[in-house]
């Protein structure tokens, strides 16, 4: 298969699955935020900032400007609640695949 220079790969299903890796990592955090009885002032802030990466990995976005200013966001908000800090990791390993370039073609 060819692929022009700086295009992204993709799967057998036509997405980029760096973008795949993303949606998955936001879905695990907002099910583990929304599961987390503890109140702290910034949630909504998290939930939004989910919201906005998630929406550009749906949408096959890919400004890691804005994904690293989500993930800034998200984690100031909910850096204190250790239970989050597996998902929230997952999140930035997932941002970070934004920030390499692209695999050899297969």
């Amino acid at each position: 298969m060819l692929r022009s220079v700086g295009q992204a790969p993709v799967t057998g299903s036509g997405k980029d699955p760096r973008a795949s890796a993303l949606g998955a990592a936001v879905s695990r955090l907002r099910r583990e935020l929304a599961g987390n009885p503890g109140r702290f002032p910034d949630r909504d802030i998290a939930e939004d900032e989910l919201a906005v990466l998630a929406a550009m990995a749906q949408g096959g976005q890919s400004d890691i400007q804005r994904m690293r200013r989500s993930l800034l966001l998200i984690a100031g908000a909910i850096g204190s609640v250790s239970a989050l800090g597996p998902a929230l990791m997952q999140v930035r390993h997932a941002v970070d695949l934004f920030g390499q370039s692209p695999g050899p073609v297969r």
